[in-house]
């Protein structure tokens, strides 16, 4: 199904906006509206709010709304000023970023989204962001800036017949000083990770019927052929005759046909290793097949391709960023539909690497498209592997909404990521993998089962998948419970979050660099660490 003009042009919106870097004084710029940041840099009950800026003129417009109690600087605040005396700008918008001492990139992307979240209700097209002067460097706060920005610019609301277009279609990012050439590279990295984590976001929150396996491997393969990666797509012949049984096994209780996807980025120059292989879970809609799931709540289960989609997004800023290392990435697409052609529980099925598993909830699908992925990449050359996936209800019940559970079978590995995270803002909480739980999926009749019962229902789904990646170095993330907002927060709309794809770009750029050991980019990897460790 190929989804007509008028509603391609509904899904890109939120998608594009214009940004332009000033370099000199806020006070100076003239501008629909200025927004600063706010910290708190009192104690406890007491808040002392400041503003971040060292512009003696942006310092004195505030002073009288500071003195008072409208203004504490905490996340998310918001207070607005009309024609704030001695500046250029129509009005001065003071946003909250929390306690000074906890303030980071982190905050900082926040509040840029918070800014441009605060406009759009009231039709304000253009707005202008004073970065703040920090130690940490001027690029990583610019990009932040970009970032949050470019991710408060989304909504959902495609398909509402009166929906108003309320994006905001420029910002301007001011900087007292810095070199010219960083801030610029800090701009363009922040549009293309905001665009692919916005590409990312409408992807997931199309619904199924316009989001089928055939049209998320068209949208793959049309970004691919934008942005200059290679794709191929295979369908249900070729995944049966490559013998992967798990996969197939969900796939086969669809009218709806599966879609391999498969992306490679190989630039010129890269080394033969480290080869970066990630693979997404790509299920665009889980019914729980004939385990069907209660319906209450299951219209949110076009979600359960996010991983998928999250792999699409981070292909697409790794070929705009190009960093010398070979990716692969995997998206294993299909339905998990009820029906007389669909598995049961019971069924014994063989993946690709030759186990056999013991279906005991075809509800536990995930896991069984990822095994024949994960098993695949390694086919392909991947020295290194993540998968990505709404895999279980579980890491919600153990994290809450707040981090996403990420298991890994290699501590160097890890330890690679956890630094990718610190830059990247994401949050993320390893999970064990101590071998008791191994026994909790042993069959008596397969090698093993496709679910181990309640209890650490999603370290035993990663257990379930670490059979299939051996000694290869691999992290899981299990996103189930961060890949969908719940509820609107000041800096991004309720819906699809776009989680992981932030973190997962920079630890292929930190691969990269490490690869190449070379001064360069070693250099631009401690900026990159610099800019974004904190503020």
């Amino acid at each position: 199904m190929e989804p007509d003009k008028t509603t391609k042009l509904q899904i890109d919106s939120g998608v594009e906006m214009n940004t332009i870097l000033v370099q000199g004084n806020a006070a100076q710029v003239a501008t629909e509206l200025l927004a600063v940041v706010v910290v708190d840099a009192g104690e406890k009950d007491k808040p002392n709010p400041q503003v971040l800026s060292s512009d003696q003129s942006v310092q004195a417009a505030a002073k009288d709304l500071l003195a008072g109690c409208e203004v504490t600087g905490r996340v998310g605040e918001t207070t607005l000023l009309h024609r704030p005396q001695g500046l250029a700008a129509k009005r001065l918008l003071l946003v909250g970023a929390g306690k000074v001492e906890s303030f980071s990139t982190v905050e900082l992307r926040k509040a840029a989204g918070t800014a441009l979240r605060f406009l759009k209700p009231k039709s304000i097209k253009s707005f202008a962001f004073a970065v703040p002067e920090t130690s940490g460097g001027a690029g990583g706060a610019v990009r932040a800036v970009i970032e949050g920005a470019f991710v408060g610019n989304f909504d959902p609301d495609v398909y509402k017949s009166d929906r108003k277009d309320q994006r905001v279609e420029e910002i301007t990012v001011i900087v007292a000083s810095g070199d010219k050439g960083i801030l610029d590279s800090a701009v363009k990295e922040g549009r293309v990770i905001g665009e692919s984590q916005n590409f990312t976001r409408t992807l997931v929150n199309e619904p199924s019927n316009r989001m089928t396996p055939t049209i998320l491997a068209d949208r793959a393969q049309k970004m691919a052929e934008e942005v200059g990666l290679k794709c191929e797509v295979y369908g249900a012949e070729k995944i049966k005759s490559m013998k992967m049984g798990a996969f197939w096994s969900v796939a086969q209780g669809s009218d709806e046909p599966p879609a391999l996807i498969v992306l490679t980025y190989e630039p010129q120059g890269a080394p033969p290793k480290p080869v970066l292989g990630l693979v997404g879970k790509g299920i665009t809609f889980d019914s729980g097949g004939i385990s069907i799931k209660p319906s209450d709540g299951m219209e949110k289960m076009k979600y359960d391709m996010a991983g998928g989609a999250t792999m699409l997004g981070v292909m697409r800023a790794i070929a705009l960023l190009k960093p010398k290392i070979k990716v692969i990435a995997i998206v294993l697409a299909t339905e998990n539909m009820p029906s007389g052609k669909a598995q049961k529980p019971g069924d014994v099925q063989i993946a690709m690497s030759g186990k056999s598993i013991e279906i005991i909830n075809t509800d536990a699908e995930g896991r069984l498209v990822l095994a024949d992925g994960l098993h695949y990449a390694r086919q392909l050359g991947a020295t290194h592997l993540v998968d990505a996936a709404t895999l279980t209800g579980a890491i919600v019940v153990a994290l809450g909404y707040a981090n996403a559970g990420v298991f890994a079978n290699d501590d160097a590995w890890f330890e690679q990521f956890h630094q990718a995270l610190k830059r990247s803002g994401e949050k993320m909480w390893r999970m064990p993998l101590d071998p008791e739980y191994q026994e909790m999926i042993r069959s008596n009749i397969a090698d093993i089962m496709n679910t181990g019962g309640r209890w650490g229902g999603a370290i035993t789904a990663a257990m379930f998948l670490k059979e299939f990646v051996e000694d290869t170095p691999w992290l899981h993330l299990d996103i189930a419970g961060t890949a969908w907002m719940e509820d609107n927060k000041p800096w991004i709309a309720k819906g699809p979050s776009g989680i992981a794809v932030r973190s997962l770009i920079e630890l292929a750029r930190e691969v990269a660099n490490g690869a190449s050991g070379s001064a360069t980019g070693t250099q631009a990897a401690q900026n990159r660490a610099n800019s974004g460790a904190g503020l």
